[in-house]
C-alpha cells in the first residue's frame, strides 16, 4: 500500500529535523537527507559505508527548478531534463550554491534528477527542498527495490521508511555528464542510449571509465553476498556442474536461450524475455539467490541494446573484484 499524506508529512518532518527517510522512486528506493544540510548528508555517508569522496544524487521536485541547484544550464540540458523528467535521468552539471560540497563529494559538479515517483514526488513538494539520495543499502550490496528490502539491510540505521511499493523500473538512473564538451553517458540506466541519441539527434559515448565522479563506478557495486561468475549462455551448464563438483551451492539467472534446459543448481531464476521485466526484477533475484544459500552465482550479459546495456553494466559490476 502506497504511503498516504500523514506518512509523507511525518517523513518531511524527519528531514527537517536532520533524519534519514528511505524513499521509493521508480528506479531503487532512495537513502534520503536534507540536501543543504552537510550533517544529515553526512549521516548518508556513516550509514551506508559509504566513501565521502563518492557523490550523491540530488533529487528535486521539477525540472523548473533545476536552476536553483546547478549553474551553467545549457540549452543541451533543458532539452533532456524538459523531455526525459520526471524519469530515470540523471544530469552532471555545474554545482549551485545551495548543494555542500558534503553531497559532491568535495566536486564542483552535481547529479540532479527529478524522481518519476508519485510519493517521492508529493514528499518534494511537502518537504519544499530537495533531498540528497543514493540506494538505501549499505555501499556496494544489491539495491533495494521494495520496501522491505531497506528494513532488512539498514534496520534501525534509517529514521522513517515510506513505502511506496515495488520499484517500477528497478535498475538506477542514467546518468549523463553535461560539463564537457560533448554529452557523455558515465552510467547506464532506466533511460536508454538509443532514446538520449534519438532526443539529441547525434550518438553519445558511454566510456568505460571517467574522470568525472558519479555514483556506480566503483569496480564491485551492485554485489550479493554471493559471488557472481559470467559466462556465455552455452557455457552455463557446464560451469554449473563444475561449480558443483567443486562444492559450491550454485545459483543461476538462467537466460531465455536456455529455457527449458536441466540444470541441476541449488536454484535457478529464469531470466524474463522481456528486458523491461529483466530490469525491474534483476536485483530482486539476486537477493533471492542469496536468501536460497547461494554462495556462487551464474550469469549471462544480455545484448547491450536498450535496457541492456544497463542489466550489463550492473552483472559486470556485480561480479568484479571485491576488496
Amino acid at each position: 500500500m502506497l504511503a498516504g499524506t500523514s506518512e509523507i508529512e511525518k517523513a518531511a518532518e524527519v528531514l527537517r529535523a536532520g533524519g534519514l527517510v528511505a524513499i521509493p522512486t521508480e528506479t531503487v528506493y532512495g537513502l534520503a537527507a536534507n540536501a543543504e544540510d552537510p550533517q544529515a548528508v553526512g549521516r548518508i555517508f556513516e550509514t551506508k559505508g559509504r566513501p565521502p569522496s563518492h557523490p550523491l544524487i540530488v533529487h528535486i521536485g521539477s525540472a523548473a527548478q533545476l536552476g536553483d541547484w546547478a549553474e551553467d544550464v545549457s540549452a543541451t540540458a533543458q532539452l533532456l531534463a524538459d523531455r526525459f523528467w520526471p524519469g530515470p535521468l540523471t544530469l552532471v552539471l555545474r554545482r549551485g550554491r545551495r548543494v555542500p560540497l558534503e553531497a559532491t563529494g568535495g566536486l564542483e559538479t552535481v547529479a540532479v534528477r527529478v524522481p518519476d515517483h508519485p510519493v517521492a514526488l508529493e514528499l518534494l513538494k511537502t518537504f519544499g527542498g530537495a533531498v540528497a539520495a543514493p540506494s538505501a543499502n549499505r555501499f556496494g550490496s544489491v539495491s533495494p527495490t521494495t520496501a522491505e528490502h531497506v528494513r532488512t539491510e539498514l534496520g534501525d540505521d534509517v529514521d522513517f521508511v515510506l513505502d511506496g511499493g515495488p520499484c517500477g523500473v528497478g535498475v538506477e538512473s542514467t546518468i549523463v555528464d553535461l560539463t564537457g564538451e560533448h554529452p557523455t553517458i558515465l552510467r547506464p540506466g532506466g533511460v536508454t542510449r538509443e532514446d538520449l541519441e534519438a532526443a539529441l539527434g547525434y550518438p553519445l559515448a558511454v566510456p568505460a571509465t571517467s574522470e568525472v565522479r558519479v555514483p556506480g563506478q566503483h569496480p564491485s557495486h551492485y554485489a550479493p553476498r554471493a559471488r557472481v561468475v559470467l559466462v556465455e549462455p552455452e557455457k552455463i551448464p557446464t560451469e554449473v556442474e563444475l561449480a558443483r563438483d567443486a562444492g559450491h551451492r550454485v545459483g543461476v539467472l538462467l537466460p531465455p536461450v536456455l529455457s527449458g534446459t536441466a540444470i541441476d543448481a541449488q536454484a535457478i531464476v529464469p531470466v524474463p524475455d522481456s528486458l523491461d521485466a529483466y530490469a525491474r526484477g534483476l536485483f530482486r533475484y539476486l537477493r533471492e539467490l542469496d536468501e536460497q544459500g547461494c554462495d556462487l552465482i551464474i550469469a549471462s550479459l544480455p545484448a547491450e541494446q536498450g535496457l541492456g546495456l544497463a542489466i550489463a553494466n550492473r552483472l559486470r559490476r556485480a561480479a568484479g573484484p571485491r576488496g
